[in-house]
């Protein structure tokens, strides 16, 4: 991932912390000498910080190993300083395997408390002399990251949607409702709830201002995901494919795309080699292409050659997903081995609506 640091893969997963979280750990070195604590001590919570990440790594393992389970893969997982992010290719649609993978990460941190519960019963904790900020060292350091497991896991399963206790809420209500209201209904209860969140920012914690937003985000996103599931669950690849589209051969040169992109809509463009598909171009391959090469160069050596193929009788929300995937600028349809359109995003948002209109 661009601006962010990759470990080696677990369980066949990229893990990668994001460039944010420095800021974190300025922020802890920074609000830890602040309260007058020595270089040692400032040191021990920094490591506390870092230990208490690899449990949020192993709480986002957990939903993707779960996940894995039901044929499920996930992409990579990314730490943030807000918390972590595990990128599944898709949720689970059936309320009781969403339930399960939803479940999983804090019970990875439970379970972290668990094997930690000895020494946290004969521990004490240590704080400075203004009793603001708590001195971590070798004493008190197991204890209270046990401790911080268990409230990692029980914030985590707060009702608010998409967050892991949203998340079950919406497959029990799925359950009865269908995997729409149920959305709906945990969406509003996540977004009510980020607003306290954001409230109680301003006054407590700033992190919790950026959960908050990310909860609203989120839920907005999500939201809008199975409603537009909802709408195109009938169709097909078929009604949403273009079959007036603009062609260029690859020994043309980028100066025939420029033409082509300035004077109509189309932003991707299909490229062929005598007549059969060979990569795609879309607006950003241009623009580098121009700087890179300049504009009497083929179009053959911006081509995405690397095309994505779907039967004309593959269901739309497939062709959706592949789109969430893998940000491909179009899609080719294919019917009796024989190209017969491409699709790009732009066209199926279109036929959402229009659907939409017919409907209504």
């Amino acid at each position: 991932m661009k601006r962010s640091l990759s470990f080696p893969k677990i369980a066949g997963i990229d893990i990668h912390i994001h460039w944010t979280f420095s800021l974190l750990i300025v922020w802890i070195i920074y609000n830890n000498m602040r309260a007058g604590l020595d270089a040692t001590q400032v040191t021990w919570s920094v490591i506390f910080v870092l230990s208490l990440f690899v449990c949020v790594t192993l709480h986002e393992l957990g939903h993707a190993l779960a996940a894995k389970r039901y044929g499920i893969n996930t992409k990579d997982i990314t730490l943030y300083p807000i918390g972590g992010v595990a990128r599944l290719e898709r949720m689970p649609e059936k309320p009781k395997q969403e339930l399960a993978v939803a479940l999983a990460g804090p019970a990875v941190n439970f379970i972290i408390a668990l094997l930690l519960s000895p020494v946290i019963l004969r521990s004490g904790l240590a704080t400075t002399e203004s009793g603001n900020s708590l001195i971590i060292g070798s004493d008190n350091f197991l204890p209270m990251l046990g401790v911080l497991n268990v409230t990692l896991a029980v914030f985590n399963l707060i009702p608010a949607f998409p967050m892991d206790g949203g998340r079950v809420l919406r497959a029990l209500l799925a359950m009865k409702l269908g995997r729409v209201k149920a959305t709906q209904i945990a969406a509003g209860i996540g977004k009510l709830l980020a607003f306290g969140f954001i409230v109680m920012g301003f006054y407590s914690n700033p992190f919790l201002i950026f959960i908050g937003l990310f909860v609203i985000l989120g839920a907005n996103a999500e939201e809008q995901l199975v409603t537009t599931q909802a709408l195109i669950v009938e169709l097909t690849a078929k009604h949403a494919m273009m079959t007036n589209f603009f062609q260029l051969e690859k020994e043309e040169p980028i100066s025939k795309a420029i033409e082509l992109l300035l004077a109509g809509q189309a932003k991707s463009f299909l490229i062929t080699d005598q007549g059969a598909a060979f990569g795609i171009i879309d607006r950003d391959d241009i623009i580098r292409g121009i700087k890179e090469f300049g504009e009497n160069q083929s179009v053959e050596h911006i081509a995405q050659k690397e095309l994505i193929y779907v039967h004309s009788s593959t269901s739309l929300i497939e062709v959706f997903m592949e789109f969430r995937k893998t940000r491909a600028p179009l899609i080719l349809v294919k019917d009796n081995d024989q190209l017969a359109g491409i699709i790009d995003t732009d066209n199926i948002a279109e036929l959402i609506m229009v659907h939409n209109a017919r409907r209504a």
